[in-house]
């Protein structure tokens, strides 16, 4: 056997053995994918992050919410914060590295808006300052990372850890589970959708409260994974 197919079996053999593991994290894609949906479909917004190759996987991912995945749908407000090379090179050069991220989220985050950092190790400092400045603005944080337990998985209310040990096929399994989060999202986001319109109708129609309105939107026609999200309140955004 030539050192060439060598080196593909034995990448491919750490990939096909990480599958399995893979599949029983992964379940959790389904109820993010709901909930990112429901945020999104309202007016809320994504920040992704990432060092490296996961900069890489930020981007890919605000590009499949903004753009589409397969069919066309109305565009998502997702930002990697990789992207904006001016603030990067600025704060990284004005308040160190560490801060590249936290100050990102600061600008951009509110309330109710969802963070999700993207790391193989688990222990970049810049996304554990990411994380913390997402919890004092009030972001939900989940991340992406190799194993459990890391740092990262610890500072984020939740985490899909990838059970694999090379971080080359981390970093693929963090590619199949963005394009997975995405097919979730557009499974949910017609749905949440139809709910914002028969409310704007309603409200449209009848001289209703504001108040009125966002507890319509909260009742028990929203998905049952939402019970934990943001009151809405259709006209007025995410609260």
């Amino acid at each position: 056997m030539s050192d060439v197919t060598s080196l593909i079996d034995i990448h491919l053999a750490g990939l096909a053995e990480a599958l399995l593991p893979y599949r029983q994290v992964a379940t959790r894609l389904g109820r993010w994918g709901a909930e990112l949906a429901w945020t999104l479909g309202h007016g809320g917004r994504l920040l992704i992050a990432g060092n490296g190759g996961s900069a890489a996987e930020a981007q890919h991912l605000a590009a499949e919410l903004v753009g589409k995945l397969r069919d066309d749908r109305t565009p998502l407000s997702a930002i990697a914060l990789t992207a904006e090379t001016s603030s990067l090179t600025a704060i990284s050069n004005d308040f160190g590295f560490e801060e590249v991220f936290a100050r990102q989220v600061r600008a951009h985050g509110r309330p109710g808006d969802i963070l999700l950092l993207l790391s193989t190790s688990g222990r970049s400092g810049n996304l554990l300052a990411a994380a913390r400045a997402g919890r004092d603005v009030g972001l939900r944080c989940w991340a992406c990372t190799g194993p459990a337990p890391n740092p990262l998985a610890e500072a984020c209310a939740e985490v899909l850890a990838v059970p694999a040990a090379d971080p080359q096929v981390v970093q693929e399994l963090h590619l199949v589970t963005a394009h997975l989060l995405c097919g979730y999202v557009d499974q949910t986001l017609p749905g949440v959708l139809g709910l914002a319109g028969a409310v704007d109708a309603v409200a449209g129609a009848v001289d209703v409260p504001a108040g009125a309105v966002g507890a319509a939107a909260g009742a028990s026609t929203a998905p049952a994974v939402t019970d934990s999200l943001p009151v809405v309140d259709v006209r007025g955004g995410v609260r």
